[in-house]
């Protein structure tokens, strides 16, 4: 569908207004206005599709009509489909370099008190393909990692904290001449020093309600300003430990390789993919008699964004307006009001530049980057205005 009507797009803005409880300005809400019609864009595949299988989704950015994304377009992706998971049995475990070893009940969880936190994230793999649908924003509820740990009794040498998910599958590792079948849980990990910080949250419900088995029900792992992996959904287990993890999804899948020259000589280096990189896309364009409304989302770390700038064909760069009511960790919104838009095809580009001079690159400038993970370079849009 090339084309979304007023009606859906002003059904889900109203929806969403109704979230003005929670602490989001209706004004927000990028919604269409009376006379406004939406501008197809001509860059959308035919075989685009936002439910490809059962245990995917994907967002079409199109729709987006508030702060908040709902529970069911949220979008998700996973290595070993939907664990079946009974709440009423459910115990999260914590285990490994703690004074007290815990297996705690969502009800023992939810009574250690509750925070909040909009954040929004993205897959590592997010990008063109899937027309960058792979990612959201959410308001979450749930307990902090750092209240769980101190209540645990975090031991002075658990340097790794390490999260897996109840969902898991067969792997074949190389080791050196062998191959090792096992059967592993999903897992990640993170150091000591950030799972003790503000941010991680253990949550159990999103935008006011319980997760759904899509978020991980019961209960999942946020990281806000991290990439969506590190997000472990089911979370059925927290176990520290000296040394680093070195699971599948933690040291051979998830990386990002990139050459670097040093001396004029090349080196290779190898990154986790941790902290999400500074991402802005163009998600709706709409029109008003000869103007036009360039409506998109900015994703990165929780870095502040000084600008967001947009570029029409091969005018200079514009500058947009960031919504003032966006959140540390949540995706920003941004408009740009496009003036005399002409009949015929255009592109139109968006960049963004966060506080410490960071600015979104090109894709040429990605060059040296040999993975497709953590693709954060410029995505133009071409759009048919009638």
């Amino acid at each position: 569908m090339n084309v979304t009507s007023r009606r859906r797009v002003l059904k889900g803005g109203l929806a969403a207004a109704g979230l003005g409880f929670l602490g989001l300005p209706e004004w927000t809400m990028p919604v269409l206005a009376q006379g406004e019609t939406v501008v197809p864009f001509t860059d959308i595949p035919a075989n685009f599709a936002t439910n490809p299988s059962e245990v995917v989704r994907v967002l079409d950015i199109r729709t987006i009509a508030g702060a908040l994304t709902p529970k069911d377009q949220f979008f998700t992706t996973q290595h070993y489909g939907h664990p079946a998971i009974d709440p009423a049995m459910f115990r999260l475990k914590i285990s490994g370099l703690v004074e007290r070893p815990r297996s705690m009940s969502l009800d023992d969880l939810k009574a250690m008190g509750k925070e909040d936190v909009v954040a929004g994230f993205e897959c590592s793999g997010n990008g063109r393909g899937r027309i960058q649908g792979f990612a959201s924003n959410g308001r979450f509820t749930g307990v902090p990692l750092r209240k769980i740990l101190k209540e645990a009794g975090l031991k002075n040498d658990g340097h790794e904290v390490v999260f897996f998910g109840a969902d898991h599958g067969e792997e074949e590792t190389d080791f050196r001449q062998q191959k090792i079948k096992l059967d592993q849980a999903f897992g990640r990990s993170m150091p000591r020093e950030h799972a003790l910080g503000p941010d991680p949250l253990v949550a159990y419900a999103m935008n006011g309600e319980p997760l759904t088995k899509h978020q991980g029900a019961p209960l999942r792992l946020i990281v806000p300003g991290w990439y969506g992996v590190a997000n472990v959904k089911w979370l059925s287990r927290i176990h520290v430990q000296r040394d680093p993890y070195m699971g599948k999804f933690q040291s051979r899948w998830y990386r990002t390789m990139y050459e670097q020259k040093i001396d004029g000589e090349t080196v290779w280096n190898e990154t986790a993919v941790t902290h999400m990189r500074l991402k802005s896309i163009v998600a709706r364009v709409s029109k008003t008699g000869a103007d036009c409304k360039v409506t998109g989302f900015v994703l990165n770390d929780g870095t502040p964004v000084r600008t967001v700038e947009v570029k029409i064909d091969n005018g200079p760069w514009q500058a947009a307006v960031v919504d003032s009511s966006n959140g540390k960790f949540s995706w920003k919104l941004f408009t740009y009001t496009w003036k005399g838009a002409t009949a015929g095809e255009h592109t139109i580009v968006s960049r963004a530049t966060d506080a410490d001079g960071y600015v979104q690159p090109e894709t040429a400038d990605l060059a040296s980057k040999k993975t497709f993970l953590e693709d954060n370079s410029q995505f133009p849009r071409k759009v048919m205005i009638a």
